[in-house]
C-alpha cells in the first residue's frame, strides 16, 4: 500500500538525432542494419506471456529488396484470438488493481529503453521492415513512441487530478475506472509509434488488450513487444496476435466482454468494424468505445500572397517523405496562377535531386512503397493519368518492382478540380495540383472544403492575414490538424494532438489527454459526513 501524492517526471519530446556523417548514432545504426540483415529470425505471437507458433510461417522481406529474407512470422487463426482474449481477461482484475504509479513506471521505463539501448534496433527494424529512411525511422520509432509513453503518463496524472468540488459536510470524488472487459487494438504498417501507442494507451489506464499488428509491421512490432516485456509489463496485459482481420473482427464483435476498439487504418475497414459492433451491441456487457483514425485526402491551399519557395518545400516534403504513406501526407494542392510558374520551377528543381532506393543508402530521400498491392494500385492511377484528358504528369510517373516496390515521386497537374486523384486517397508518392484563378480565393476555399469526404490534415499558405483568417473560418471542419504556413505532416506528441473528423475518424486526438479519457469509465462518489436523521424538511413545519 502506498501513501503520497506522487509527482511524475516532467514529460519532454525526445530530441531527434541527426545521423550526420561522423556521428556516433550513424555508426551505431549502420552496424545494427548489418546485424539485422545478416540474421533470419522467427517471430511468434505472444499470448499470456507465452511465445505461440503455428504450422503457417509467412516470410518477411524489405519492401525495397523483395528477394532478401529478414525472417518469418507465425500466422494464427481464430482460435488464437480466443486464446488472447482469455489470457487478457484472466489478468484483468490483477492489472486493474495495480497502483497507477506502478503502471506508469512500466511505461516510463519502456520510454527509456526505446530512447536508449533499443534505439538503434527499433529504428533499424523500422527501416528494413517498412522501408523508412533513417530520419523517418528516428522521428517515428524512437522519438514519437517514447513521446507517447512519457506524455501519456503525464496525461493520466492530469485526468486523475480532475476532481469535483465538495460542499460543507460532504466529500465528492471521481474514480477513473478501467473498462470492464478487453480492448482490441488494430495497428497500421506506416508508423511504429502508432503500433506501440494503440495497445499501450489503454493498458496504461488499467485495461487489458488484444493487439493485432499489421502483417507489414510485424518485424518492428516484435521489438516493441520485447521492450514492453523488459520494462516489466505483466504477462497477458497486452497480447500480440498475427491473424486475418475478418476472423479476428468477428470474434471481437461477438464477445460479451469486448469493451472497445483502438484503430488506425482504412476508412472502409473502420466502417465494417463499426457496423459489426452495432449489429452485436445487444451481446456486449457494455457499450463499446470506438476510437479510430482512418484515411485522409490532405490539402495544401495557397493564397496569392504566399511565399512560393516555402510553399514548394512544403509540397515536396509533405507529399513525398516516407513515399507519401502518411495519413497526413499532402496529396492535393491548390496553387494560384500568379505563383504557379515560380512554385513549379522550385518544386521541379528539388524533385530532380531526389534519389529513390534502398534506405540503407542514406543518400536516398525515398524508399519503396509497402507492398505489391499498394504498388499496383498506385501504378494504375499513374497509368490512367497518362491517358486522361485535361491531366498532365509534370514529374515522375515511372515505377519498377523488379527489385523493390519503387515509385518515383509523381506530380499530376489537372484542369479538373474534381479529378479522381484530387478526391480519392492513394497513400503513395503522388501529388495532384490544381491551378486556380488567383482572384478566386473564396471560391477555392469552398472547393477545398467540399471536394473530399475526409478531414484529417490541411495547410494554408499566405502572408495576407485577412486571407488566413478567411481560410480559418471557411475550413473550420476540413481538417482536424490544420497548419498555417507549414506542411500538413509531422504532428508532435504534446504539441499537435492528432486526429480528424468526417471520414477520417473519431478525432479522439492521440497525443493528448482526450484519447486516454476514452479508456476509462468514471465513477462519482459522494460521502456524507453528517447524514440527516429526519425525513422532514423545514418547510413542512406548521405555522
Amino acid at each position: 500500500m502506498y501513501s503520497g501524492f506522487y509527482k511524475i517526471p516532467e514529460p519532454y519530446n525526445e530530441p531527434i538525432k541527426s545521423y550526420a556523417i561522423g556521428t556516433p548514432e550513424r555508426k551505431e545504426i549502420k552496424s545494427m542494419l548489418k546485424a539485422l540483415r545478416s540474421t533470419e529470425i522467427e517471430i511468434p505471437m505472444v499470448i499470456g506471456g507465452k511465445k505461440i507458433t503455428t504450422e503457417s510461417k509467412v516470410r518477411i522481406h524489405p519492401p525495397h529488396e523483395i528477394k532478401h529474407t529478414l525472417g518469418y512470422f507465425y500466422q494464427g487463426g481464430a482460435e488464437h484470438v480466443t486464446l488472447a482474449i482469455e489470457a487478457a481477461l484472466a489478468v484483468r482484475k490483477q492489472w486493474q488493481a495495480l497502483e497507477w504509479q506502478d503502471r506508469a513506471a512500466i511505461f516510463l521505463k519502456a520510454a527509456e529503453l526505446i530512447s536508449g539501448p533499443y534505439r538503434a534496433k527499433i529504428n533499424a527494424a523500422t527501416m528494413l521492415g517498412q522501408s523508412k529512411t533513417v530520419h523517418q525511422a528516428e522521428i517515428d520509432a524512437a522519438c514519437e513512441l517514447a513521446d507517447f509513453l512519457r506524455f501519456n503518463v503525464h496525461f493520466m496524472s492530469m485526468i486523475y487530478g480532475q476532481q469535483p468540488i465538495s460542499d460543507h459536510g460532504i466529500w465528492n470524488r471521481m474514480e477513473y475506472r478501467p473498462l470492464e472487459g478487453f480492448i482490441y487494438a488494430l495497428t497500421p504498417f506506416n508508423f511504429t509509434a502508432i503500433a506501440g501507442n494503440l495497445p499501450s494507451a489503454p493498458a496504461l489506464m488499467g485495461n487489458v488488450v488484444v493487439w493485432k499488428a499489421s502483417n507489414a509491421q510485424i518485424y518492428s512490432a516484435k521489438v516493441i513487444m520485447d521492450i514492453f516485456e523488459e520494462a516489466g509489463l505483466p504477462d497477458g496485459v497486452i497480447n500480440l496476435v498475427f491473424v486475418p482481420g475478418p476472423a479476428a473482427g468477428k470474434i471481437m464483435a461477438q464477445h460479451p466482454d469486448f469493451v472497445g476498439v483502438h484503430f488506425t487504418g482504412s476508412t472502409s475497414v473502420f466502417s465494417k468494424i463499426w457496423k459489426a459492433i452495432g449489429d452485436n451491441v445487444s451481446i456486449h456487457n457494455t457499450y463499446p468505445k470506438i476510437v479510430g483514425e482512418t484515411g485522409g485526402k490532405d490539402f495544401v491551399v495557397a493564397h496569392k500572397s504566399a511565399n512560393s519557395k516555402a510553399l514548394a518545400t512544403a509540397l515536396v516534403r509533405g507529399a513525398f517523405e516516407y513515399q507519401g504513406q502518411k495519413c497526413s501526407a499532402a496529396s492535393r494542392a491548390y496553387i494560384p496562377d500568379n505563383l504557379w510558374p515560380e512554385v513549379r520551377e522550385n518544386m521541379l528543381q528539388d524533385l530532380r535531386t531526389i534519389k529513390v532506393g534502398p534506405v540503407e543508402d542514406f543518400t536516398n530521400f525515398m524508399g519503396a512503397v509497402i507492398d505489391e498491392a499498394s504498388f499496383d494500385k498506385l501504378s494504375s492511377f499513374i497509368d490512367n493519368a497518362k491517358k486522361d484528358e485535361g491531366v498532365e504528369i509534370i514529374f515522375g510517373g515511372t515505377y519498377d518492382k523488379s527489385e523493390g516496390y519503387f515509385i518515383q515521386p509523381t506530380v499530376i497537374l489537372t484542369k479538373d478540380p474534381l479529378y479522381i486523384t484530387m478526391k480519392e486517397e492513394l497513400f503513395g508518392p503522388v501529388l495532384t495540383i490544381y491551378v486556380y484563378d488567383a482572384d478566386k480565393w473564396s471560391e477555392t476555399l469552398e472547393l477545398v472544403d467540399r471536394t473530399s469526404p475526409y478531414a484529417l490534415t490541411g495547410a494554408v499558405f499566405a502572408r495576407d492575414r485577412y486571407a488566413i483568417e478567411e481560410a480559418n473560418i471557411a475550413l473550420t471542419n476540413a481538417a482536424g490538424n490544420y497548419y498555417i504556413n507549414d506542411k500538413p505532416t509531422g504532428a508532435v506528441v504534446g504539441q499537435q494532438p492528432f486526429g480528424g473528423g468526417r471520414a477520417s475518424g473519431t478525432n479522439d486526438k492521440s497525443g493528448s489527454f482526450l484519447n486516454l479519457l476514452r479508456w476509462v469509465s468514471p465513477r462519482t462518489i459522494k460521502e456524507n459526513f453528517n447524514p440527516p436523521t429526519d425525513f422532514r424538511y423545514p418547510f413542512m413545519e406548521e405555522e
